[in-house]
């Protein structure tokens, strides 16, 4: 189990230089897809793997020995280095366990002060008077749609087209409960600090679905790619200030805006061979992890029965 039971901690290193290649590489829906799977899976590898780093050091202790009806030590290693690595795993993982507990706290609380009733009127459309153009997609609560938040300054700052492709952009955040995977990929970077290259390019193929979406629904990409683009420029150039967004929105403008634009028009080099090398990479990487979690795990039991005198 010493062995095995460090594959699952180092393997995250491995997945940086795959993701980052993914969402311009694979259709959006498919890299948003295996980024969130990889990315939850590496992270509950990762807790598995420091609560079995937990116990051959607890299994020292007479109180757990007891508990266990140990009948001889539960493992080879000795309590000078069993003990303290337990105690760190233990750290480690308490660590992990606040981190995500508070992030999802904050997040449920931003939904709440953000989908507060006072603030709506229950429309899917909320029109602010502000010169400053900007717009985003506002979720909901479990079981609440959501709305779409825009203000004047955007409405004049394009044309008819381009605000129904900006308007159908963040509508495709709404419907597909984007914010769902930008959540679940904020807690696995809680859980170990390499996933945190994960949300990048978790954000990027997102917006790209939402731009799929739009273009799809005016039946024009090039419209689609001008009203990205305008949105962008007029949210990055106008004056004047404005009420900062709520924590939990997602707007046109955001991200890597000319990246976007040229994958809509087409001007973005396609490599299948890359996004397949990505992914295979991806997926391997999640499989070895899990497999090296389920070989420690069974070392980890075989020790025990050792340990409880049921094979001598």
């Amino acid at each position: 189990m010493i062995y095995a039971v460090w594959i699952p901690l180092l393997v995250p290193f491995l997945v940086v230089p795959a993701a980052s290649r993914l969402a311009d590489a694979l259709s959006p829906v498919r890299a948003v897809r295996l980024l969130a799977a990889t990315g939850a899976g590496l992270a509950l590898c990762t807790v598995f793997a420091l609560a079995l780093l937990v116990v051959p050091g607890a299994g020292r202790l007479s109180a757990v020995a007891a508990v266990g009806e140990f009948v001889r030590p539960l493992a080879a290693v000795e309590p000078a280095v069993a003990v303290p690595l337990s105690a760190a795993a233990l750290a480690l993982l308490l660590g992990c366990a606040v981190a995500v507990t508070g992030a999802a706290r904050r997040h449920w609380g931003q939904l709440h002060r953000a989908a507060r009733p006072e603030r709506s009127d229950g429309s899917e459309l909320a029109v602010l008077r502000d010169t400053r153009p900007d717009a985003y997609a506002l979720p909901g609560r479990p079981g609440s749609p959501g709305r779409i938040v825009v203000t004047t300054g955007m409405l004049h700052a394009l044309e008819p087209a381009e605000r129904d492709a900006l308007l159908a952009h963040e509508r495709a955040h709404l419907t597909g409960r984007h914010h769902l995977y930008l959540v679940a990929a904020e807690l696995s970077a809680r859980c170990h600090p390499a996933l945190r290259a994960l949300r990048a390019p978790m954000g990027y193929a997102l917006e790209r679905c939402a731009d799929e979406t739009a273009a799809h629904a005016v039946g024009d990409r090039r419209v689609a790619a001008r009203a990205i683009g305008r949105a962008a420029l007029a949210a990055r150039t106008a004056g004047g200030g404005s009420a900062p967004r709520p924590a939990p929105a997602l707007a046109a403008a955001a991200g890597p805006v000319p990246r976007r634009v040229a994958a809509l028009l087409g001007r973005t080099a396609v490599r299948p061979r890359i996004g397949r090398a990505a992914a295979v990479t991806l997926i391997a990487c999640l499989a070895v992890s899990g497999a090296a979690a389920l070989d420690a795990t069974h070392d980890l039991h075989s020790s025990i029965e050792v340990a409880q005198g049921e094979n001598p």
